[in-house]
């Protein structure tokens, strides 16, 4: 499983470079499109990076126009994300291709064979989810 994610990752990273972006610029767009009204916080938990490493680039994009900041009602101290209209397009584009990438990666597999591993990989991450909330409450 761990080589299979590296090759899908760097494969990731390969395909959002010919976009012009960096692989965590990409995922926290797509993650903006999937999460909207989240703040930085979030993202940077989703993303599993730090939280200023996240503000690091939000700042870049956010001076290139791809997002923009705007103050939480619920926290004074925390500030939500939003995809501006110059990143909709963008967008877009990663979506299609991370559309292209399932394909590739499931290339071969038949309809059945594509369901039987989206209930194995859910399984697996129910039991991964499961573990590691026991991690936390033992620890």
């Amino acid at each position: 499983m761990s080589d299979n994610s590296r090759q899908l990752r760097r494969l990731f990273d390969e395909r959002v470079r010919d976009l012009g972006l960096t692989a965590a610029q990409a995922r926290l767009l797509l993650s903006l499109d999937l999460f909207p009204g989240e703040n930085q916080c979030f993202h940077a938990d989703r993303l599993e990076i730090e939280p200023i490493t996240l503000t690091r680039i939000a700042d870049r994009m956010e001076d290139a126009g791809w997002l923009e900041r705007r103050n939480d009602p619920a926290d004074r101290r925390a500030r939500i994300l939003h995809l501006t209209g110059k990143s909709r397009d963008i967008v877009d584009k990663l979506q299609a291709t991370v559309e292209l990438l399932f394909e590739d990666t499931l290339k071969g597999l038949s309809a059945s064979e594509r369901d039987t591993l989206g209930r194995l990989l859910d399984r697996i991450g129910d039991n991964l989810a499961r573990a590691r909330a026991m991690e936390l409450a033992d620890g």
